[in-house]
């Protein structure tokens, strides 16, 4: 991004407290974490006059270190001193290892199956043969050919007998023999001598109870570790004896919470056989091993073996990890940018990488830092702040700006999905990414939501949502889908992502007023609404997944749904209605007349087909198994497919059969695959909160809220938003999981929207409304950016009064709907009544039985008061 997008000036009104790391950084520290709902959490709520900007997460500069050490292992000395640059230095020291033992000339190996050569990950011609596991090479290795499927056997036989005291399995990081057993063949049989279960070493020493002597001996491999990488065995070498390597000094450092850019270290010396380095990253303690939890170069075929390495200089350097190999020859690779929060730091080298790194020597180094490549949230940078009550909601909607924050950067070629994404049409313009580690490709259905965000805390930043935008319909298929990324050349085949491209296409017209926009991409919506999605339309009007070859198209979640399925039909009536809004502003009438009536006829198909009376909830899909999803009952709400009786039972349903302690599962059962009545989506929450705040079940929707953002705000990585999250609370793919990913921070909009109640009603919030829905919650304030200057909103509830400011700016109008939870109320404007008993004193006031609303409001600042009757 510009750096003039963070010099614009913020909100003066109150002065910078402190920056802090919130619950992540106790969690780290092994500290108690104050539980959702507790009275040392409501004692801890802000005042009236306290600051937001305490619970601003972004760091303070582009340059950012390590907040600890987690960790060091081996031969270490001062590790502290890597969080401080200057001063003393911290050094690791290993010895060189002794020649690897050899077998006698004449010894075989044969294997139960082999995989065929290819050109292997780096585009050389290999052969994965099983005498590669005894040559003396560590760089090749036996590969068996039944991926997933066990046992797989490794037979050695030597010419003659030899005393063993035991045998040495070498392995790579693409994935270890995990559980094994070593046999020796005596009296015309094989009898087992060693046992290894839970192995994750790539060198595992198996020593025998006794030496044994034998003319044969076989590995058995039973499991293998799942790197990512296929689940295959690989051997790269066995070594005639139990050789333990010596600890490899490594340092884990702890940068407080996910962050995202370039890796620096500053080596002060080195020893002269140029000693190698090896950093692994990862967002999570639990997944940082000796290989990153994630790296692009693993979807790329695996360059890194799952690290960056580097060749120390005797000298010294500062060194930036950079993509690319380190020498001339393809040796010691790097994979650049990284999104994590923790990084390990290890003396060693891959054995592929000699003799340019090797594994032994001395390294010192002074400091390691990270150069900060996303949006720099400060307080300074915020245009739109949220503040209320209740502590824990202020936490959760700043960090889920920070989670944003993070996917906002710029569309780099060494930095996106290396799985074909990089577009020449993108590059070099500020994104918003899906995340900050994986996949870093610019998808519409993330738009969907981190759009949003963006637009609520840094509007300046606003082109990074309409670069995607317009980049996809600029890839247009003929027939008229719309690509859901650039990801595969932009041929990725999703289902429903063009419609969000159209939902997206009007977020980002009404926040911004953008209408040239509109204009310009006005024929991609045409074609994609008349000419594509009437392609895959049945004989009912609704969206039929499987016509017009469809198939094997996926969805936001790649799910193996066929047929009529309420969320994409509830996303087109969603769709539609934001399209005749599009076309109403540009004045095709007879286009906003069309797609409306559509709408309409989709939504009757919808509680015609899909309603399922028994449940009293609608259908995940009219084939196959029962089964009810949050996607689609959430949409149906907040679409206006669902009348109140139903919307109030389809809320009721997800109560009774998707609650969980983390969040509300988005499947009711398990029907379409095993745990998705334990998986949740903060991307599908969204809409299910929303849809609870908008039929007035305000503490319901904060109920779920505590449940899935505290969740996740008190589990490492702490403070930011996770992709998804499964059974038992986990990380839903385990580390490759992105447990920072803009889908995830529904919690902001809906905070700002539903529970403050602001929202634009037209383009450019040329029109507003003010709608709150406080439940619980004693008081909010906030700020919304508009192109006509910040429009402000604060509310207060004591007893039977509830108070109301908005400040308007210059140019723009609205309406204010204040709660009156079914009561007889009076509403004032300072001393002028403006409702009671019932009636309407004045014009641009009306009521019903739930809200009183005056319409009308203008630039200056507006004072309501209303009082409930005992």
């Amino acid at each position: 991004m510009t750096s003039e997008g963070n010099k614009r000036p913020g909100p003066t009104r109150r002065t910078v407290l402190e920056v802090g790391v919130g619950g992540a950084a106790s969690l780290a520290a092994g500290l108690p974490l104050v539980a959702a709902g507790t009275a040392a959490a409501a004692d801890a709520a802000p005042s009236r006059g306290t600051s937001w900007h305490r619970y601003v997460q972004g760091p303070s500069d582009r340059t950012v270190r390590p907040v600890r050490t987690v960790r060091s292992a081996g031969d270490v000395s001062r590790p502290d001193a890597l969080l401080a640059p200057g001063g003393q230095v911290t050094v690791l020291r290993r010895a060189k290892p002794p020649a690897a033992p050899r077998w006698p000339q004449g010894t075989k190996a044969e294997a139960s199956s082999t995989h065929a050569g290819n050109n292997g990950s780096d585009g050389r011609p290999r052969t994965y043969t099983a005498d590669h596991a005894i040559d003396g090479d560590p760089d090749t290795f036996w590969n068996d050919d039944t991926e997933g499927a066990f046992p797989d056997t490794l037979t050695i036989s030597l010419p003659g007998e030899q005393e063993l005291p035991g045998v040495t399995v070498v392995s790579n990081t693409d994935g270890v023999p995990a559980d094994f057993t070593v046999e020796s063949w005596a009296n015309d049989a094989w009898r087992t001598v060693g046992k290894v279960t839970g192995n994750t070493d790539v060198q595992r020493a198996v020593r025998f109870d006794a030496p044994v002597s034998t003319d044969r001996v076989r590995i058995v491999v039973t499991a293998d570790q799942d790197a990512g990488q296929g689940g295959f065995t690989r051997v790269n070498e066995v070594w005639p004896d139990a050789v333990v390597p010596p600890v490899a000094p490594s340092v884990t450092l702890d940068f407080g919470k996910v962050v995202v850019g370039y890796p620096k270290v500053d080596f002060a010396w080195a020893s002269d056989n140029s000693p190698g380095v090896r950093l692994a990253f990862s967002e999570t303690l639990q997944y940082l091993t000796e290989r990153s939890d994630f790296t692009r170069s693993d979807q790329a075929g695996g360059a890194g073996h799952g690290t960056d390495q580097y060749a120390v200089p005797a000298g010294g350097a500062k060194w930036t990890d950079t993509k690319g190999f380190g020498s001339g020859d393809d040796k010691v690779y790097a994979d650049g940018l990284h999104g994590f929060r923790y990084l390990k730091i290890t003396l060693d080298a891959l054995p592929s990488d000699a003799p340019a790194a090797q594994p032994w020597g001395e390294v010192a180094v002074d400091a390691v830092a990270l150069d900060f490549t996303a949006y720099l949230g400060t307080p300074e940078s915020y245009r739109g702040w949220f503040l209320c009550s209740d502590e824990e909601l202020n936490r959760y909607w700043y960090g889920a700006s920070y989670t944003n924050e993070l996917v906002v950067d710029t569309f780099r070629r060494d930095d996106v999905d290396p799985r074909n994404a990089y577009s020449p049409s993108l590059d070099g313009k500020l994104v918003l990414h899906d995340g900050p580690k994986r996949d870093r490709d610019p998808y519409v259905g993330d738009v969907a939501v981190a759009g949003r965000t963006l637009y609520l805390t840094h509007d300046d930043a606003a082109a990074a949502a309409r670069n995607v935008l317009a980049d996809l319909a600029d890839h247009q298929r003929d027939d008229g889908w719309i690509p859901p990324a650039s990801i595969n050349n932009y041929t990725l085949p999703l289902f429903d992502y063009p419609l969000w491209w159209v939902t997206c296409s009007w977020d980002y017209v009404l926040y911004t007023g953008d209408q040239d926009y509109a204009a310009r991409y006005y024929p991609q919506l045409v074609k994609v609404l008349d000419t594509w999605y009437p392609s895959v339309t049945d004989d009912a009007g609704l969206l039929s997944k499987g016509l017009n070859g469809t198939s094997d198209y996926g969805d936001y979640a790649f799910l193996g749904r066929t047929g009529r399925i309420t969320y994409y039909n509830a996303n087109y009536v969603q769709a539609l209605r934001d399209a005749a809004r599009i076309a109403g502003v540009l004045g095709h009438d007879s286009d906003a007349k069309r797609w409306s009536e559509r709408a309409d006829k989709v939504a009757v198909a919808i509680n015609d087909h899909l309603w399922d009376p028994a449940a009293g909830a609608y259908l995940d899909s009219a084939t196959g198994p029962v089964r009810h999803a949050q996607d689609g009952n959430a949409i149906a709400i907040t679409a206006g497919v669902a009348d109140a009786e139903r919307a109030a039972s389809a809320l009721a349903h997800l109560d009774s059969t998707t609650k969980l302690r983390y969040g509300n599962a988005f499947m009711d059962n398990d029907t379409l695959f095993g745990g998705a009545s334990q998986r949740v989506y903060a991307f599908t929450s969204y809409p299910e909160l929303v849809a609870r705040f908008e039929t007035g079940r305000p503490d319901s929707a904060i109920d779920q809220i505590r449940r899935t953002y505290g969740w996740m705000d008190s589990h490492d990585p702490g403070i930011t938003q996770w992709e998804g999250i499964g059974p038992n609370g986990s990380a839903y793919e385990q580390g490759f999981t992105s447990m920072a990913h803009g889908w995830s921070t529904g919690v902001l909009p809906a905070l700002t929207h539903q529970l403050l109640g602001a929202k634009p009603t037209s383009p450019g919030y040329a029109t507003w409304e003010v709608r709150p829905n406080p439940g619980q919650v004693r008081w909010a304030q906030g700020q919304l950016p508009t192109p006509h200057g910040p429009l402000g909103v604060e509310w207060d509830q004591d007893g039977a009064t509830f108070t109301l400011t908005v400040r308007v700016p210059r140019g723009s109008r609205g309406s204010v709907a204040l709660p009156t939870e079914g009561r007889s109320v009076t509403v004032r404007s300072g001393p002028r009544t403006l409702w009671k008993g019932g009636r309407a004193y004045g014009t641009g006031v009306h009521g019903d039985t739930r809200r009183v609303t005056v319409t009308g409001l203008t630039h200056g600042t507006h004072h309501l008061t209303l009082v409930r009757e005992r």
